[in-house]
């Protein structure tokens, strides 16, 4: 990821008044709709914006989640980098302490595998494999 990218909020969001400067340290995919064709892209999924704790403190800050001036130049980024496709806030409970949470469509995804070379069929395996670690954890536990 570019070094210094830096998005503005307007601290007019419902969980958060704060208008400041918020340093991304990177962009993942965190989750992808497990139906679709295999080979082919899926139709939804989830990007993870993460940002530095020391520039944005959910416990103080709260969520950016809703401030519509981190969407719109996350979307201006995005595009710079020919990254095409819908991208808006997932919902509330899966913003994190670190990441911001967005929900990207099919045409988003094709254009990240495209850029980044992705295997949507060994992603989804490894997100598969994990869940069910997850889940077994979850169950032996009780």
């Amino acid at each position: 990821m570019e070094s210094n990218v830096i998005f503005q909020t307007s601290g007019k969001g419902w969980w958060s008044n704060s208008k400041k400067s918020v340093k991304i340290t990177n962009m993942k995919i965190g989750y992808i709709s497990d139906d679709f064709e295999r080979g082919g892209t899926p139709d939804y999924g989830e990007l993870r914006v993460y940002f530095d704790a020391s520039t944005w403190d959910t416990s103080e800050d709260g969520l950016i989640y809703t401030d519509e001036k981190f969407m719109t130049e996350l979307r201006a980024f995005l595009k710079s980098h020919n990254l095409a496709g819908t991208v808006s806030y997932t919902e509330q409970g899966m913003q994190g302490d670190d990441y911001v949470s967005c929900s990207v469509d099919e045409k988003f995804l094709q254009s990240w595998g495209k850029k980044f070379n992705m295997n949507w069929d060994e992603f989804l395996e490894i997100q598969t494999t994990e869940f069910n670690k997850r889940l077994s954890r979850l169950t032996r536990n009780r």
